[in-house]
C-alpha cells in the first residue's frame, strides 16, 4: 500500500535510502504493536488467563495482520518489487475495511461488558478513543488510495495513517505501568492523551527525516499532525457531551 518511490531528480543512493526509511518505520510499528500488547494479551493468552469475547481475538488478529502487511508492502517497494506491491493493493483495502468493522464491534462489546459492572456510560465515553482513531485512519487511508498515483503524498499519508493505530498498544503499556492495582472498567478518556502524544513522536521523526532529505517537512505531515492532535486532545471534552453519548448509544444499538 505504501509506494516509496521518490522524485526522479533524486540521486539513486537517496532513493534507496528513502525506501528503507519506510521499512524502518514499519519495523517500529511492528515492535509497538506486538510489544505493547504483550502484558495484557500475548502473555495472558500464552498462560491461558485471557478470557475475552471472540470479537477481541478477531479484532486483534486483523490489526496485527495489518501491521505485518504494512511492513511487507514497504519491504516490497524497497526491494524494487513495486508491481507486487501494487498487486496487493486490493487486499489491503479489504483488510482495512474489516479492521474498521472490528473496531465498531469491539467497542460495542466493551460497552456491553462495562454495563454488567455498572460502568456503561464510562465505556461509552471511552469509546471515542477507538472510534475516533478508526475514523481518522479511514480518512487518511482513503486519501492515500485517492493519491496512489502521487507516491510522495501516498506514502506519507499511509505512514501517518499508521500512527493512530499504535495508540492502543502504547496505551496498554501506560496502563500496565501506571494504573492502580484495583482499577476496573474503562479508564477516563484523558488517560489516552499521554500515550497518544508519545506515539506522535514517530511523526516528528518522519518530519525530521524530511527536513534532512528535502529541506522541509512535507505538507502531508503538517496537516496529518494537526489532525492527530485534534483527534487526541478534543476527545476529552467531546466525550463528556450529550451529543457524543447519543452517538455512542446509536453505535451500541447496531448490535441490537
Amino acid at each position: 500500500m505504501v509506494a516509496v518511490t521518490i522524485d526522479s531528480s533524486a540521486r539513486p543512493v537517496e532513493r534507496r535510502e528513502a525506501r528503507w526509511f519506510y521499512v524502518g518505520m514499519a519495523s517500529i510499528f511492528l515492535v509497538i504493536a506486538f510489544g505493547g500488547f504483550t502484558p495484557t494479551y500475548w502473555a495472558k493468552l500464552a498462560a491461558g488467563s485471557f478470557h475475552g469475547a471472540p470479537i477481541l481475538h478477531i479484532h486483534g488478529a486483523l490489526f496485527f495482520l495489518w501491521t505485518l502487511f504494512f511492513f511487507v508492502q514497504t519491504t516490497l517497494v524497497a526491494l524494487g518489487r513495486t508491481p507486487d506491491h501494487r498487486a496487493w493493493g486490493l487486499a489491503g483495502i479489504s483488510l482495512a475495511t474489516l479492521m474498521a468493522c472490528s473496531v465498531v464491534l469491539a467497542a460495542i462489546n466493551s460497552i456491553k461488558f462495562a454495563a454488567t459492572i455498572g460502568m456503561a456510560d464510562e465505556a461509552r465515553r471511552f469509546a471515542i478513543v477507538s472510534l475516533g482513531s478508526v475514523v481518522l485512519f479511514a480518512l487518511l487511508f482513503g486519501a492515500a488510495i485517492a493519491c496512489v498515483k502521487r507516491p510522495e503524498i501516498h506514502k506519507r499519508l499511509m505512514l501517518v495513517a499508521m500512527i493512530p493505530l499504535m495508540h492502543a498498544a502504547t496505551g496498554r503499556v501506560f496502563l500496565t505501568l501506571f494504573a492502580p492495582p484495583d482499577a476496573k472498567g474503562p479508564p477516563p478518556v484523558f488517560v489516552s492523551v499521554p500515550p497518544a502524544l508519545v506515539v506522535d513522536l514517530l511523526l516528528v521523526l518522519a518530519m525530521v527525516y524530511d527536513w534532512r532529505t528535502r529541506g522541509r517537512p512535507h505538507p502531508v505531515y503538517l496537516i496529518g499532525g494537526a489532525l492527530l492532535l485534534a483527534n487526541q486532545l478534543l476527545a476529552v471534552p467531546i466525550s463528556n457531551t450529550s451529543t457524543w453519548l447519543s452517538i455512542a448509544h446509536w453505535v451500541e444499538s447496531l448490535a441490537g
